[in-house]
């Protein structure tokens, strides 16, 4: 068995089998105890919905991604820039830290239907709402990474006359891409969560306006389609995010193989 198969077996295999375990004592469930399925259907009732008209699933995915995305790469970016000031400076990292917790206890409803009257009903708002759903946890880790720096190295660098810019490129941004790797783990999921509760609010596609008819028109298999659709955005995202992370990071132990 090749290299490549032996990890597939070892890392990609046991979620699947637990994924079809779980499938099929869910239909198995279903089926002897004869539950209504407008309470919970069955799997093969979700995958007729979805086959049903998979075009409305994939372009609401695709919409939903990008209010996604968008939000998290504005939410992360804006963290990482104001983490980069706070690292530097204990006085405004003070100052403003209060200012970031109030944007975190802030209920994402609340903020959602101001979003929409200031800028509309287009994609803008819901890549706001996913970006202040995001931008938390890569402002708390980024401001830990770009501290973690070793104090030797860092004192090596003064010796050798160092530029501030030089050594945040050499010394603090490297020592920061575990911490941000891992802020990003956490929002990927969460940018998904905001853009979906944004198009909940004032939606004209995305998989929160096929989640909301599904849910008026009382077609529970529909919406549980929905939520797989949601599921495997969240897990492609996460992949993806894991492969680049072993590309950059293969220094780090954060990268080690299992």
């Amino acid at each position: 068995m090749s290299s490549r198969a032996a990890r597939w077996v070892r890392v990609g295999l046991p979620p699947v089998l637990a994924a079809f375990i779980a499938i099929v004592a869910w239909e198995a469930w279903v089926a002897v105890r004869e539950v209504p399925a407008y309470l919970v259907p069955a799997p093969s009732a979700i995958v007729r919905a979805f086959t049903a008209d998979p075009a409305r699933y994939a372009l609401a995915a695709r919409t939903s991604m990008v209010e996604a995305l968008g939000g998290l790469l504005l939410g992360s970016g804006a963290a990482f820039v104001l983490a980069v000031a706070m690292a530097h400076s204990r006085p405004l990292e003070r100052a403003l830290y209060p200012l970031a917790l109030l944007v975190k206890v802030t209920p994402v409803v609340a903020v959602a239907p101001l979003f929409i009257i200031w800028f509309g009903f287009g994609t803008l708002p819901k890549m706001l709402v996913a970006a202040l759903i995001t931008f938390f946890p890569m402002l708390v880790n980024a401001v830990t990474g770009l501290r973690s720096v070793d104090p030797a190295a860092h004192d090596f660098m003064r010796t050798l006359h160092a530029t501030p810019l030089q050594v945040f490129r050499m010394l603090r941004l490297p020592a920061s891409l575990p911490y941000v790797f891992a802020a990003l783990r956490i929002s990927v999921p969460l940018c998904i969560i905001g853009a979906v509760v944004a198009e909940w609010m004032a939606g004209d596609g995305g998989i929160g306006q096929v989640i909301l008819i599904a849910n008026g028109d009382l077609d529970t298999a529909a919406l549980f389609a929905a939520v797989v659709v949601l599921a495997s955005m969240a897990i492609g995202l996460t992949a993806l995010l894991a492969l680049l992370e072993r590309r950059l990071l293969f220094w780090h132990e954060s990268s080690e193989r299992v």
